[in-house]
């Protein structure tokens, strides 16, 4: 087929074609790359919970190669797990909707899913089964970017920091940029329907001026392919957490650079959290509170910059990212946003490499970012779950905003239960579970004020008011 005369039908008939093959080849490997057993670090870890004590020590987690990843792996190489008296079964994940669907119908107790993922599981938002998906805490925060490809490069467009906030000039390019193409050329990828990142392409689209829906198509790629499908076309752009970025810049894939990072358009924003079912919570109390706190001590850990080179290292091992380049350090591809020291790539020379303490936060927030007495990157915030439903709601994934979305935010996202469990380790945190987020840290200077999420929602003028095309997912 003469790939430059496909019609709209074929490019999504042969786009679905290629991210099922990809999923099922991905599947394939699952259970052989998942790390196995126990390290030597953690049948030495001294056990404070022993797992008798437990209703539920056997469990299986998942995870997604990327760098994410991160505290799942030291939680297992550390044994931090084995600490709180967990035996657990570590799944390796094709993508982040086999991660959310694996908690979900039941085959994982747990397991890390993108930030939207619960709270449009709670409101049975498009692209999302309705079920009582919990978040027990984040993650990390930041440590994600968008990718452009080359012929976007070629076009003038260049990394966000270079325009100095000049969202006119941006948008001028953008919009030339798209409307200098045919549609096959205006596809942009991000890794499931509800993942911040997809709301953030749709935000810095609309913030230049840009109507994602009528200018390009969101279709859902696992993070793994994001960098080949760049490379044969199938899509000119995307989002995704490290190191999927960084391999795609000269240098490494040479398809692409970095046009921003999410902190950009969000400092300070959430990424992933631990997404577990109700009933979990309900039925193995104990066994809960050892998960959320052997990850809390691997984000502590993973978050010290004397390991931060060590956690680099061991993520790209094959049970993990697998991330290891032919030539050049083993952690070529992880390091940049581990250990902050971010490169933006381009093709004209130039180094773009730019060190930072914020580039992946996994518990102690750096001084740039504004917070509060006693936050750390892992608590909950519920009022960014209402920020999340305000997008879901703001690009037609549903109809509209939530009169209960206090109430969502509340079932939701168990910031009660993580504070129980971070006051017994001996950490303090906000005292609120709500907080106005200031202008200053959006890229269009527009705050958030989760008491009057509606006015907010109502300030946007580009949004959707019809059910919002999602393909691939």
């Amino acid at each position: 087929m003469n790939t430059n005369h496909w019609t709209r039908r074929e490019f999504l008939l042969g786009a679905g074609a290629t991210a099922t093959t990809m999923a099922l080849a991905a599947c394939n490997v699952n259970a052989d790359r998942s790390a196995q057993g126990l390290t030597e670090e953690a049948r030495a870890i001294q056990q404070v919970i022993r797992p008798e004590e437990l209703e539920k020590p056997d469990i299986t987690v998942g995870y997604v190669p990327v760098n994410d990843c991160a505290p799942f792996a030291i939680a297992w190489k550390k044994g931090f797990f084995r600490k709180y008296g967990l035996n657990v079964q570590l799944n390796r994940e094709a993508s982040w909707a086999t991660s959310r669907d694996g908690v979900i119908f039941g085959r994982l107790d747990a397991a890390p899913v993108v930030s939207g993922a619960v709270t449009n599981a709670r409101i049975g938002a498009e692209g999302a089964r309705h079920a009582p998906l919990c978040a027990g805490m984040t993650i990390h925060r930041h440590g994600n970017a968008m990718t452009m490809n080359k012929a976007m490069w070629d076009f003038g467009l260049r990394p966000w920091y270079e325009y100095n906030g000049n969202l006119e000039a941006f948008g001028q390019q953008f919009r030339n940029y798209f409307a200098s193409q045919p549609p096959e050329n205006r596809v942009w990828a991000v890794v499931l329907s509800s993942s911040i990142y997809e709301y953030f392409i749709r935000y810095i689209a609309a913030a230049a001026g840009v109507e994602p829906d009528k200018e390009f198509r969101i279709i859902i790629i696992p993070p793994p392919q994001m960098v080949t499908n760049v490379r044969i076309g199938a899509m000119q752009g995307y989002m995704v957490a490290e190191p999927w970025n960084t391999r795609a810049i000269s240098g490494n894939a040479g398809v692409g650079f970095t046009f921003a990072q999410g902190k950009e358009v969000w400092l300070g924003h959430p990424d992933r959290l631990l997404g577990v079912m109700e009933s979990f919570i309900t039925n193995y109390p104990k066994t809960y509170r050892s998960l959320l706190k052997a990850m809390i001590e691997a984000c502590q850990y993973c978050s010290k910059p004397e390991n931060r080179a060590e956690v680099a290292k061991l993520i790209t091992d094959r049970s993990f990212t697998g991330a290891k380049p032919k030539t050049g350090p083993v952690d070529k591809f992880t390091r940049p946003a581990i250990v902050g020291e971010y490169n933006y790539g381009g093709f004209d020379g130039k180094n773009r490499t730019i060190a930072s303490p914020d580039t992946t936060i996994f518990y102690d927030i750096p001084d740039n970012i504004p917070k509060e007495a006693g936050e750390h990157s892992t608590f909950l915030w519920r009022s960014r779950s209402i920020w999340l439903m305000t997008q879901a709601a703001r690009w037609g994934q549903i109809k509209e905003f939530p009169k209960n979305a206090e109430e969502l935010a509340v079932k939701g996202w168990r910031a009660d239960i993580y504070r129980e469990v971070a006051t017994e380790m001996g950490i303090e945190c906000p005292k609120d579970d709500f907080k106005v987020e200031s202008p200053d840290l959006f890229i269009d200077k527009k705050g958030f004020d989760p008491s009057d999420p509606v006015s907010y929602l109502n300030s946007f003028e580009i949004g959707s008011h019809r059910p919002t095309k999602i393909y691939l997912s």
